[in-house]
């Protein structure tokens, strides 16, 4: 009783010094000297951390003025704060971070404030419902620009929808942090997509488990889809929400070595390196994804603002949304790999466009991505 006091004098304590905090000003860099860019990410070796270390690299090495440093912070609460000071103290200029709780951004803010940092969120958004004053400290932050994030309730429904379509009935969820803002948006999802199908078949219910917890590892995702079959040998199908894209591996491991793949439908979101195999064999029923290029419109607003092209932060909270793609079948797929795993979906020459482009021009690139803008822009 006595920590959880603590802790929450401490959190009002922040957030009340993110309101009055007067901010650092910001230098722009030197002609000819490197912008310094911060990446804090749980991972940049798993599937879907590797694919945006890909983007990110290519456009800094487009746009030839750019060093990007990479913290990885496992999604450690702990590391992840710790990870906004590093890279403040290596002479970063901007910071592009996730994932990152609203507490988290707390302390985030405060820092980047505290050092003239410019800082944006991908993957993530900051919740003005759950966590009010936080959203109004970052609104009030000179530096603190806004967050690239996906629809996760519609996602998750989506997601439902393929599996009802396919017959299941009988679906374990598995999800990775308790508490994580993207994984409680998909949860929302999964249930409206099951309430909605139960309200209009009332004679073909469907019905979705709790949750098991994965965290972000193969090994957690496989343990819990162990325990989901062991509860229930009737499943039929399973969520791993996502976590990287570690969790689902571990969690169709789990599911080859019971011998249930052609009885267990899967789907999740973060594609996987060999989904293309994985839909054809059955191993997995669809899948949402395609979004690595989420950080890289986070990235590219961080850029221009140290750069000093995009201003006027203070007061307000931009808000990029990006969208999923959806393949459900070795069809789907093999377009998406051609214009998105065996090359980006974007040129160097594009990168240099893209930078070029104002804020609400930024939007607007990162809410057309597709697999058929791709191909056109491709000449295909």
């Amino acid at each position: 009783m006595k920590k959880k006091l603590i802790s929450t004098l401490l959190c009002a304590t922040m957030i009340g010094s993110l309101l009055t905090a007067a901010p650092v000003a910001a230098s722009e860099p030197a002609s000819g000297e490197k912008v310094k860019i911060g990446v804090s990410i749980w991972s940049s070796t798993d599937v879907l951390g590797s694919q945006c270390k890909w983007v990110i690299d290519e456009a800094a090495k487009a746009l030839g003025d750019v060093e990007v440093q990479y913290v990885d912070q496992g999604h450690v609460s702990e590391k992840v704060t710790a990870s906004v000071e590093s890279l403040c103290a290596a002479g970063c200029k901007g910071i592009i971070i996730c994932n990152s709780s609203d507490t988290e951004m707390a302390s985030a803010i405060k820092t980047c404030n505290d050092n003239g940092v410019y800082l944006a969120q991908f993957f993530r958004i900051i919740s003005a419902e759950n966590s009010p004053d936080i959203y109004k400290a970052a609104e009030d932050s000179a530096y603190y620009i806004g967050a690239v994030h996906e629809n996760e309730p519609e996602n998750g429904e989506k997601l439902v929808q393929i599996l009802l379509d396919k017959g299941d009935r009988n679906i374990g969820l598995i999800g990775w942090e308790q508490g994580d803002a993207t994984w409680l948006g998909r949860w929302e999802g999964y249930k409206a997509g099951v309430e909605k199908w139960n309200a209009e078949h009332p004679d073909d219910q469907a019905k979705l488990s709790e949750p098991q917890y994965a965290g972000t590892s193969s090994e957690g995702g496989s343990k819990a889809a162990e325990a989901l079959m062991n509860a229930d040998p009737t499943l039929d199908a399973l969520i791993p929400a996502g976590g990287g894209g570690d969790p689902l591996q571990g969690a169709i491991a789990a599911v080859e070595r019971a011998g249930k793949t052609q009885d267990i439908d899967i789907v999740s979101t973060d594609f996987l390196p060999d989904l293309g195999e994985r839909l054809a064999n059955g191993s997995m029923a669809g899948e949402s994804g395609g979004h690595y290029c989420d950080p890289l419109f986070a990235f590219m607003a961080v850029y221009n603002a140290v750069k000093g092209n995009y201003t006027g932060f203070e007061g307000k909270f931009e808000d990029i949304q990006f969208p999923y793609l959806y393949v459900a079948s070795p069809e789907d797929y093999a377009d998406y790999e051609k214009y998105f795993v065996d090359q980006l979906p974007y040129t160097s020459e594009e990168f240099v466009e893209m930078a070029g482009l104002d804020l609400e021009g930024l939007k607007a690139k990162a809410a057309s991505l597709s697999i058929e803008d791709a191909a056109s822009r491709a000449g295909a």
